[in-house]
């Protein structure tokens, strides 16, 4: 197992889809669809490698729920990743995490591969 990912997309069926090239790049993943703060109470429990967040779906949700993630002195550190989107969406999200990892879907596994395969202890 390469590490735990935790995806975030705003459509539960699509979300799965998602996931399911990263299991099987062998990832760990746990999704979550709809509720941002959800997602983050679920990161500081168990923290992930990174944060994986698909900008095709309510863009804005993602973005918010990034700035959430910021927000918390014990994930400020966590690599977020965000993925796929309309240019409009993508920046507007540049402006608000500018500090993010910013891809497609082709070329998630390249970026995936350059993080460290670390969870818990990545997050203080």
């Amino acid at each position: 197992m390469k590490g735990r990912l935790f995806l975030i997309h705003w459509n539960a069926h699509e979300a799965d889809g998602l996931a399911a090239p990263l299991r099987g790049d062998g990832w760990d993943v746990e999704i979550e669809s709809s509720d941002g703060a959800s997602a983050g109470k679920a990161i500081l429990a168990n923290p992930p490698v990174a944060a994986v967040i698909y900008l095709t779906r309510l863009p804005s949700h993602g973005r918010e729920t990034a700035r959430y993630l910021r927000s918390l002195k014990a994930a400020r550190n966590l690599p977020i990743i965000f993925v796929d989107g309309k240019e409009e969406a993508i920046e507007k999200t540049r402006a608000k995490v500018p500090d993010a990892i910013y891809t497609s879907s082709a070329e998630l596994s390249k970026v995936l591969a350059q993080l460290p395969s670390v969870g818990a202890e990545t997050l203080h």
